[in-house]
């Protein structure tokens, strides 16, 4: 066994204060005040430093190249050189704290073969989740990483292509996006009775299913046809953000997650977002205050303001632009996020019986949320890396 111990202890979900956690190989045993241990235990005082559950990010795009030319990237690289990219960002990811992440979009084998790096070695990256080619329309939102579909059985074809495939998590683009010419954020690219072939087909075959929603028609279509996760829903129109309050308590009663993707390190953002950051901070800050089930993830991949080590920064972003409690913001990235992915107890939380993966900052967090940019330990499935 394996204690490491702390000045400060996060458990997902609140502080505990000075404590230990007991690791058992790939998993936790325990979790307690300081405590003597019987000969031959080692345990590993790291001093002032807060202890985390590995960071889980519901949203990244791992074989991307953070550049504003998604289109061009696909189209110069192959599915290998995809992987390359894709094990350099996980371990980027990794290193940052996130042991946990959702791959919501990629290309051809590229995202598997990346899972199964991950799981064969823990030092590769984190766990992951994968969705590969996003369910789009033809020319839509992404359509470059091959998941046209046009009318809705072509739509239920794809899902079980995607099944036979082996993907754990259905993406569908409910409207367009930023980053793809043609495409426009607040308008619909598939309506009501689409995306619930999509959700019937999905939940037949036993696999969740992640909604791109940011125009307000598309996130209530995407409410309304049953979808697990909501990515962005970000309200835009074709000029601003929309105010609406009863779309906002109908999502907050549903107890739907909805996944923000605000945050980003300084650098240049699409013109689209760039304008409207004012009034997409305040209205994440309004689905919080309306107690809408919110976490918090990247969108990593899409840009140079969204590195695949985001996620740090993103809970600061969540502090400081959206009003969150540090407390709120860390389980939002933490148990929160991992409940919203079907890992709820396994990830996400220091508790026994959860995965060992631990992530240790220097300093503590509870006074200083930046603390969460200085990484002192990762340790994922009870490896350090």
């Amino acid at each position: 066994m394996q204690v490491i111990r702390a000045q400060q202890v996060f458990d997902g979900e609140r502080f505990l204060g000075p404590g230990d956690v007991v690791l058992d190989g790939p998993t936790i045993v325990a979790v307690n005040p300081p405590t003597e241990y019987a000969e031959g235990v080692l345990v590993e005082d790291l001093g002032d430093v807060t202890v985390l559950p590995g960071l889980v990010d519901a949203h990244q795009h791992l074989t991307w190249d953070c550049s504003f030319d998604a289109v061009g990237w696909h189209e110069r690289h192959d599915d290998e050189a995809l992987l390359q990219r894709g094990l350099v960002n996980a371990r980027q990811a990794l290193a940052a704290g996130v042991t946990t992440a959702r791959d919501l979009g990629g290309r051809g084998r590229a995202p598997f073969d990346l899972r199964d790096e991950c799981s064969r070695n823990p030092t590769a990256g984190p766990t992951l989740q994968v969705a590969g080619p996003a369910l789009t329309t033809p020319g839509g939102h992404c359509w470059f990483l091959g998941g046209q579909c046009e009318g809705a059985e072509d739509l239920a074809l794809a899902v079980s292509r995607l099944d036979e495939a082996g993907v754990d998590v259905i993406k569908v683009m409910a409207t367009g996006g930023n980053i793809t010419p043609g495409s426009a954020p607040h308008e619909s690219q598939f309506g009501l009775t689409e995306l619930r072939v999509v959700v019937e087909a999905a939940h037949a075959a036993g696999l969740p299913v992640a909604a791109h929603a940011h125009g307000t028609q598309g996130v209530a279509d995407a409410l309304d046809a049953g979808v697990d996760t909501i990515e962005h829903c970000s309200f835009m129109t074709a000029d601003g953000v929309a105010e609406d309050p009863t779309l906002v308590r109908r999502l907050a009663t549903s107890g739907i997650a909805v996944s923000i993707t605000g945050g980003a390190v300084p650098g240049p953002l699409p013109p689209a977002i760039a304008a409207r950051m004012p009034t997409l901070n305040a209205h994440g800050r309004g689905l919080l205050d309306a107690s809408v089930r919110c976490i918090i993830a990247t969108d990593a991949g899409i840009g140079p303001a969204k590195p695949h080590d985001l996620l740090p920064h993103t809970i600061e972003y969540a502090v400081e632009e959206l009003g969150a409690t540090v407390e709120v913001a860390l389980a939002m990235g933490t148990a929160r996020a991992a409940e919203a992915i079907g890992l709820g107890g396994r990830v996400g939380r220091l508790r026994p019986g959860a995965a060992a993966d631990l992530l240790a900052v220097s300093g503590r967090v509870d006074h200083d949320v930046s603390a969460m940019r200085h990484p002192v330990r990762v340790v994922h499935g009870g490896v350090t890396v």
